[in-house]
């Protein structure tokens, strides 16, 4: 039987509450591409809608500690950190976005990264798509979890 289905074969959420409050770390990136004119605004960090990487980055910090609202089954978390790094691929024209999210709670944050990342990416998207409509947001994927019965590096 699937853990997120009941008895009768409905939905339900994973009960967790038999599992250990444990420090769970999870770590994930997104990839994006773009055309020349748009990375260099990116390079350059503003645009008319304003500091690009700034308010993307709030953008995913709202949304990680949001994702049991966006995701179905998802269990409420207490986040306590989150942090957005950004690396640049001059050569290729591509930003990463790195998301790592912490908790000490009886569930993983795999998902939070996730979200974290991927509405980074959108939001960046948002702020220069008067630039180029183009951008590819390539990948994302997770790259590492810790704590709890599994680890996982990618």
């Amino acid at each position: 039987m699937s853990t997120h289905l009941n008895k009768d074969g409905n939905a339900q959420m994973v009960d967790v509450s038999e599992k250990l409050h444990t420090k769970r770390v999870a770590k994930a990136k997104t990839t994006m591409q773009f055309n020349q004119e748009s990375y260099n605004s990116l390079k350059e960090g503003y645009v008319k809608k304003g500091d690009i990487l700034s308010i993307a980055q709030v953008a995913g910090i709202m949304a990680c500690k949001n994702t049991s609202n966006i995701i179905p089954l998802c269990h409420p978390l207490p986040i306590s950190h989150i942090d957005i790094e950004y690396g640049f691929n001059d050569e290729d024209s591509e930003l990463q976005i790195t998301s790592i999210v912490e908790t000490t709670f009886n569930t993983g944050v795999e998902m939070e990264a996730l979200t974290c990342a991927t509405v980074t990416a959108l939001t960046v998207y948002d702020m220069l798509k008067s630039v180029d409509k183009g951008i590819i947001i390539k990948e994302t994927k997770l790259l590492m979890k810790s704590g709890g019965k599994s680890e996982y590096k990618g």
